[in-house]
Formats: C-alpha cells, sequence, structure tokens
C-alpha cells in the first residue's frame, strides 16, 4: 500500500470515529435516499442501531410534513444541483411520542460529474402535544337505559321507565354494543363504567 493510501485509510478511520460521537444526529444517504451510514445517535431517535439502518429510506423514518418539497429537491439532485436542502419532517420516538424536526441535506461527492449522495443532519425541534381525549358522548336516553341495565332491569323495566317499546331499548343496546366492541350486557355496563358514562360509587347507578 502507498504512503498516500495508508494515509487516506488513517483520515478515513479518524473520521468515521468523530461521526459515530457526535451527538446530533446524522447520516449518510445515497441520491435515492437509501441511509448508506448512519451515527449513534440518529440510530437512536428511531429506536435502533446504526447498523439496522442501512438500507431504509431516510423519508419512510423521517415523514415531511410537504411532500411536494421532497420531489422538487429529488428533480434538483438529479440535474445535479449543490444546494442545501431543509425538509420539515415528523418521526415516532422510541417512547411512542411524535417529534417534529428537520432534516437538513447537503450534496457531498467527490467531482463535480458524480451522482452526489447525501450528508443529513437531524435537528430536533421539539414533541407534538398529544391531543386531549374528548369525553364519550352517548344520548341521555341511552344512558338512562344503562343506568337501569347496572340497576339489574330487564329490558321491559327499561321500557317502561324510559317510555321506549322494548325493541326501542333493545335497538340502543346493540347500537351502544356495536360502537363500544361488547359482547353481552355485563360487558357492556363494565364499558359504561370505564369510559365515564356511569358513575363509580353511586347508588342506584347513575350517568
Amino acid at each position: 500500500m502507498s504512503e498516500s493510501s495508508r494515509e487516506a485509510v488513517v483520515w478515513r478511520n479518524r473520521a468515521l470515529t468523530l461521526f459515530d460521537r457526535v451527538s446530533m444526529p446524522v447520516a449518510v444517504c445515497d441520491a435515492y435516499g437509501a441511509v448508506l451510514l448512519a451515527n449513534p445517535a440518529m440510530a437512536a431517535e428511531c429506536g435502533t442501531t446504526p447498523g439496522r439502518l442501512r438500507g431504509r429510506d431516510v423519508l419512510e423514518l423521517f415523514r415531511p410534513q410537504e411532500a411536494t418539497q421532497v420531489e422538487r429537491i429529488a428533480q434538483a439532485l438529479r440535474l445535479r444541483h449543490r444546494s442545501r436542502y431543509q425538509v420539515p419532517v415528523r418521526w415516532e420516538a422510541p417512547g411512542g411520542a411524535e417529534r417534529l424536526g428537520e432534516l437538513t441535506a447537503d450534496p457531498v461527492s467527490d467531482t463535480v460529474e458524480e451522482t452526489p449522495a447525501l450528508l443529513v443532519m437531524l435537528r430536533v425541534l421539539g414533541e407534538r402535544e398529544p391531543l386531549a381525549e374528548e369525553p364519550v358522548r352517548v344520548a341521555p336516553v341511552e344512558a338512562r337505559i344503562l343506568a337501569l341495565l347496572a340497576g339489574g332491569a330487564t329490558t321491559a323495566r327499561a321500557a317502561k321507565e324510559t317510555g321506549l317499546s322494548a325493541d326501542g331499548v333493545t335497538y340502543h343496546l346493540r347500537r351502544l354494543s356495536a360502537r363500544w366492541g361488547a359482547s353481552n350486557r355485563t360487558e357492556l355496563v363494565a364499558r359504561a363504567y370505564a369510559l365515564g358514562v356511569l358513575t363509580p360509587g353511586v347508588w342506584p347507578p347513575g350517568a
């Protein structure tokens, strides 16, 4: 091996060591976005190891918020433009929270004629606040039927108490069972308590 080749190997190894130790998530991708190399910080954002990221599409790991922007960047790369590109993205962190950030892609190659690879850096901007769950809503007559069932009422008694026919009570119960995936009336009442439709610790049962 020539002196220049040995020197190139030394510098390559130093560069890889530095690459692995950078705290910012960084990856090298081909022109189509497939990961060629990723550092541990980038892998950590995906809940995996650098080796398992190899070959994955970076835009599947980090979903662009504007799909049209990605197509414009792809077109620019095909034309060998060498600008810096920034793409707002979102992704699911290992703990399940949705994070927001920005991918910065710099085309890199040894010669101008070569199709460039992409040096991709991820800037984490924060996490999206989870949407507050809306309270479960049922019609007043449905809440009354559920309360009567929880108190041990039969279909006939629930019909009498609500002014409905027995078929009308059954209709509402079927709708609720289908909505909540309950297989019988006992489970339906249990779901009503779990969802906060019926108030625990109150007798007679009430919504």
